[in-house]
């Protein structure tokens, strides 16, 4: 049970169990932080390294400064402490022979092309002693030895399939192989797909074994297994592309684990979203309008949340400004609805759970 950074777990916990479900206890579900009052015990930020690399690398460093931040952090509603052991967006590439580089905010990774071309290929496989993947295990294992339960571990960024593709071969040729080798993309993302299924099956047993539930780098929290799926590539991909290409390992991903969201990330994902909607086995969509755009507050996005809510799946509307809460509560169902948001303090956070249940209450 997490109680030294947050006191109403099992009430989160419940609303969580119902939100998955489709359902509601008393309120949508808000995921909202603030700055604490009063900071709990005596930890103290560790000195990082002045080595970029080490600052994402170093597993003591990344969990104490996690500590650090989560003893600082007043977590309100459903909003949880959660160590993300966060390696760059699709680091799995690099579990299969991509090479990272790595930024002091993000990790890039190699665009020299490993499947060079796809005559006489050796099959993907994942080697177990991968440098990359063995520091996933190592940060993962770390997190879990020091919470004792007073944190959630998450899964790391493994990335979508087809992203993973992209990465091998290069975005500009993957969009060329899409029509000038249909087949040898089908049979690359099939390997792919059980690499990722390998990894998160091992990540998956390892943070099971030592706690309740998982978490991703949404920081929402599941009872059970799940995971936020993705193919931002697919933004270049025309509906008749997403439904030959995308669909078909996406649904199977899905039937592996017991929930799962979508994170559709732009406009230039739009006009896929039908495809998505009719897909039984996904649990809800996670909207991104995408840089340029107005944020996911924005009313121009109602009509799309809308049509997702009345297709029976769950919303996701990750970091909504606080004063954008009310609105889109009103005008949306609240079942199935999940809103993070910051405040500046806790009785800010406190009073916005006290609205969102007045709002909700209809």
């Amino acid at each position: 049970m997490i109680s030294l950074f947050k006191d109403d777990w099992e009430a989160a916990c419940r609303r969580m169990d119902a939100w998955w479900a489709g359902e509601i206890v008393d309120r949508c579900v808000v995921m909202v932080t603030a700055p604490r009052d009063h900071p709990v015990g005596n930890i103290r930020e560790p000195k990082p390294s002045l080595n970029v690399e080490q600052l994402w690398l170093d597993a003591e460093y990344r969990v104490a400064a996690a500590e650090a931040r989560f003893a600082t952090t007043f977590y309100g509603g459903e909003a949880i402490p959660t160590f993300f052991p966060n390696l760059g967006p699709g680091i799995a590439a690099t579990y299969i022979g991509v090479e990272p580089v790595f930024a002091e905010e993000t990790v890039w990774f190699d665009q020299d092309p490993v499947v060079k071309s796809y005559g006489g290929r050796q099959p993907i496989r994942l080697e177990e002693n991968n440098h990359w993947w063995q520091v996933t295990q190592e940060l993962t294992r770390a997190s879990l030895a020091k919470s004792e339960n007073r944190w959630v571990t998450a899964m790391t960024d493994l990335g979508g399939s087809l992203d993973l593709v992209a990465s091998l071969r290069g975005t500009k040729t993957l969009l060329m192989d899409l029509i000038d080798y249909p087949s040898e993309v089908k049979r690359l993302t099939a390997e792919v797909d059980q690499v990722w299924l390998h990894c998160f099956q091992e990540l998956d047993h390892m943070i099971r074994q030592q706690m309740e539930g998982t978490s991703s780098w949404m920081h929402i929290w599941c009872r059970d297994t799940w995971y936020p799926f993705q193919c931002d590539c697919s933004a270049m991909f025309s509906p008749q592309m997403f439904e030959e290409f995308v669909l078909p390992s996406l649904q199977e991903q899905c039937r592996q684990l017991d929930y799962s969201i979508y994170h559709w990330d732009g406009p230039g994902q739009i006009p896929h979203l039908d495809l998505l909607l009719s897909m039984p086995e996904l649990t809800g969509i996670q909207w991104v309008p995408g840089d340029g755009n107005p944020g996911v507050e924005s009313p121009k996005w109602f009509p799309l949340y809308k049509r997702i809510q009345a297709a029976g799946k769950n919303l996701v509307l990750l970091g909504a400004p606080l004063h954008s809460v009310e609105s889109i509560v009103k005008e949306l169902s609240p079942k199935g609805l999940l809103i993070s948001t910051h405040a500046d303090t806790e009785d800010e956070a406190r009073s916005l759970l006290n609205d969102v249940a007045k709002w909700s209450a209809r």
